[in-house]
């Protein structure tokens, strides 16, 4: 396996710490709204390595921390006038119910900030004992002149960074780049108590002392989206490297690429945010799981009506194939993953390639003719779709609605009558049904083993 590291900048052969026991982290979900789109990228792309890694070696532990403590979170409930505890832990349990149905995998470890609040006090005591950090006006924080390979992740110099990044100016920082462990909270803030005073962690502690907590020291892999790489994993690296005497936090950083709505990032300034709740309602789960893969994932993803209709049109395509074949017998094993999908996959998660292998596997098994050559393509492509989360529906139910709207027994009763109709020759009533169903967006298709139906897509 091959894999493109942050920190080099190149691809490099993954060499793990213990090949019979590896690690993984991804940061997850600020949870103070709405996921949206964005969100989905990073854990439907890293749970395909997740999957990956799966096939390759015995024992994989993959933590996805949430961060249940932050400002945004604080003020928008407070705004709200809700329980912030409680605000959170609402938006936590839908960005989960949100992913899973892109078909997203639960990780091994789930880790919430504030279920670590001992570790990361313990944490940030290490770094004031060792120099790297220092207390003043009820915060800690960490000084970046201390630990000489600060910006090595980002490849930056700290004058550079400084200058290309918003860096909060405070009285009681020793250096401009120096930032926040804890801060001091207020009454109407949550708090926990610690040798500084009643205060709550910053963000980039809480992802160190997680991950030391379930993974270890220094861990195989860690992941995010690439617009975390600074400041956020830059200073996770450093305050990790200086708490536990290592050279290394994590021996391979990944990252992914965003997401682009025609030509501009999506983002929240220009108000062009998709949520995942939303797209979920028009569209099946593996649809928008197809387009988050269909960019290989350094890169961005172009997100459109266009984009997303064409995913839909594939999946709709092999899921027929499919329904064609229900009968056929298939094998669903690792063994029948063909060699050129799994190379494609190792080669820095190629999934543009991976699709191509995907639809030739459709192809071969529309033309195949033998029982024996059905079963065997059968078999390779749901096979492929096991590792990779798709072609997890009936065939058959795939073409029919979730929409509450459509009554799915009205309609196989209609098909019914409008086959009664066909037998009795009676073809101004058959007309007449299938104008009806037509009404209803149901599109039939007639065929030797009987009529199909399946909901036009808008």
């Amino acid at each position: 396996m091959i894999l493109y590291n942050t920190k080099t900048g190149q691809k490099e052969p993954f060499s793990p710490i213990n090949p019979d026991s590896i690690t993984m982290y991804l940061c997850g979900p600020t949870v103070y709204n709405y996921a949206h789109i964005g969100n989905a990228r990073p854990a439907v792309v890293f749970d395909v390595l997740y999957r990956l890694l799966q096939h390759h070696y015995p024992k994989v532990t993959y933590a996805r921390n949430i961060t249940d403590i932050d400002d945004k979170i604080n003020k928008s409930a407070l705004e709200l006038g809700q329980n912030i505890k409680k605000y959170s832990k609402k938006y936590a349990d839908i960005y989960n119910q949100d992913i899973e149905q892109l078909g997203v995998l639960a990780p091994d470890v789930e880790p919430y900030a504030t279920e670590h609040i001992p570790q990361i006090v313990a944490m940030i005591k290490k770094l004031i004992a060792k120099g790297h950090a220092y207390a003043a006006e009820g915060h800690v924080l960490f000084s970046v002149e201390s630990y000489e390979n600060y910006g090595s992740l980002s490849n930056r110099k700290i004058e550079d960074m400084i200058a290309g990044a918003r860096v909060e100016v405070a009285p009681y920082k020793k250096y401009p780049a120096d930032f926040v462990l804890w801060k001091p909270s207020d009454d109407s803030l949550p708090g926990w108590n610690s040798p500084w005073g009643r205060g709550r962690p910053g963000w980039h502690i809480e992802c160190s002392a997680m991950c030391k907590a379930h993974l270890g020291d220094t861990i195989d892999i860690h992941c995010g989206g690439r617009d975390l790489v600074f400041p956020h994993h830059e200073n996770e690296a450093a305050q990790s490297c200086c708490a536990n005497n290592t050279e290394s936090f994590a021996n391979y950083w990944l990252h992914n690429g965003m997401i682009n709505m025609g030509k501009q990032k999506m983002s929240k300034s220009l108000g062009n945010i998709l949520l995942i709740k939303d797209v979920a309602a028009q569209y099946k789960g593996e649809v928008i799981r197809w387009l988050l893969l269909s960019a290989q994932y350094r890169q961005s993803v172009a997100w459109s009506d266009d984009s997303i209709h064409k995913a839909n049109k594939t999946l709709d395509r092999i899921y027929a194939v499919l329904r064609e074949n229900q009968s056929i017998d298939a094998d669903i094993n690792k063994e029948n993953i063909p060699t050129a999908i799994i190379t494609a996959l190792d080669d820095d998660l190629n999934t543009p390639i991976t699709f191509a292998e995907i639809n030739k596997l459709a192809k071969q098994l529309a033309k195949a003719e033998s029982i024996e050559d059905k079963q065997h393509f059968k078999s390779q492509l749901l096979s492929t779709g096991e590792l990779l989360g798709f072609f997890q529906e009936d065939a058959e139910s795939w073409f029919k609605s979730d929409d509450t709207d459509i009554d799915n027994e009205n309609v196989e009763s209609l098909i019914q009558q409008r086959d009664q109709a066909r037998a009795d020759k009676d073809w101004a009533k058959s007309d007449e049904i299938r104008d009806e169903l037509a009404a209803m967006n149901i599109i039939l298709e007639d065929s030797s083993s009987g009529t199909r139906w399946s909901v036009k897509k808008s």
